[in-house]
């Protein structure tokens, strides 16, 4: 912009110097008034252009800069989200494994203290059944040997 300004100041001190050898040699002030208007107006039409393009560009800058804060913005929050996600789906996991292994170790727990039970149980009853038996024969012979005495006498 700096350089456009320049060259616009050198543009004008290109007119004005051929004004003034106008007005030297033709005497004519209209002419000059012409030249010096257009040369004014040049300068001011080039200079509000660039104010104007400059102004554009800022416009733009501000609104690509803003889009890129709102995508960065957006990205943040999903990567954000999938993080949680990705934790809650972690954690519920690990509880269901946990359960899992838990409710396994009760019911082991729980078929060997039946297996446990069961096994006491049946030596338990064979135990009284073999006494019971040992009992009974140990009468019946008792029974048998006073029959056989007693039949002997």
């Amino acid at each position: 912009m700096v350089y456009g300004i320049y060259t616009l100041t050198k543009l004008l001190e290109v007119s004005t110097s051929r004004t003034d050898v106008m007005v030297t040699r033709n005497n004519c002030s209209i002419e000059v008034v012409v030249v010096v208007v257009a040369a004014v107006v040049i300068v001011v039409v080039v200079v509000v252009v660039l104010v104007v393009v400059e102004v554009v560009v800022e416009v733009v800058v501000i609104v690509v800069v803003v889009v890129l804060v709102v995508v960065v913005v957006v990205v943040l929050v999903v990567v954000v989200v999938v993080v949680v996600v990705v934790v809650v789906v972690v954690v519920v996991v690990v509880v269901v494994v946990v359960v899992v292994v838990i409710v396994v170790v009760v019911i082991e727990v729980v078929v060997v203290v039946v297996v446990i039970v069961v096994v006491v149980v049946v030596v338990v009853v064979v135990v009284v059944v073999v006494v019971v038996v040992v009992v009974v024969a140990e009468e019946v012979v008792v029974v048998v040997v006073v029959v056989a005495v007693v039949g002997v006498l």
